[in-house]
């Protein structure tokens, strides 16, 4: 006998103030905080983060940590209004995304990374009579055009400027 069930769907926004990065992503065992604050915290001295993750079993609770209250607060928050389990959300300001994702991406129990980005987020949720999932995002806006020759030459400067390219353009 199949049952049929209804989904519903529908999106949450998640806050990114103007000097935070925000990395969203699906994760599998409660581990996962301390594995992504040694994660963060070997990443750079001057780093500031809050990660939270939803448990899915058990005791169903938010877990977080981080080393800085707000940021620790915004990710609980977040990860609070997107309520799927084994998601996690980690907030960081003085890093970039670039500079952790590699290493997020290894850690044992981490199945994958949903966004990162300092764009507006709206993380798309599926929810069943069980729980809710993370269907998808939405990372910032919709493409206006496509880039001239002037356009790729500031963005190359732009890349150099900030030391991510050597050389000139």
């Amino acid at each position: 006998m199949i049952l049929v069930n209804e989904v519903k769907i529908f999106y949450v926004n998640i806050p990114v103030p103007e000097d935070v990065n925000v990395i969203i992503g699906q994760s599998h065992f409660i581990k996962t905080v301390e594995d992504l604050y040694e994660v963060l915290t070997t990443s750079s001295t001057c780093i500031k983060f809050g990660i939270a993750f939803n448990e899915a079993s058990g005791k169903r609770l938010i877990r977080y940590d981080g080393n800085d209250e707000e940021l620790t607060q915004m990710a609980v928050d977040a990860a609070k209004s997107i309520g799927a389990g084994h998601v996690f959300v980690i907030y960081i300001r003085n890093g970039w995304p670039i500079n952790v994702l590699n290493a997020i991406k290894h850690v044992q129990e981490v199945l994958n990374i949903y966004v990162a980005t300092s764009n507006p987020v709206q993380v798309i949720i599926g929810e069943t009579d069980q729980g809710r999932s993370v269907l998808g995002v939405v990372d910032g806006y919709t493409p206006l055009g496509v880039e001239g020759e002037e356009d790729k030459k500031e963005r190359i400067e732009f890349l150099r400027k900030i030391g991510y390219k050597r050389g000139s353009a």
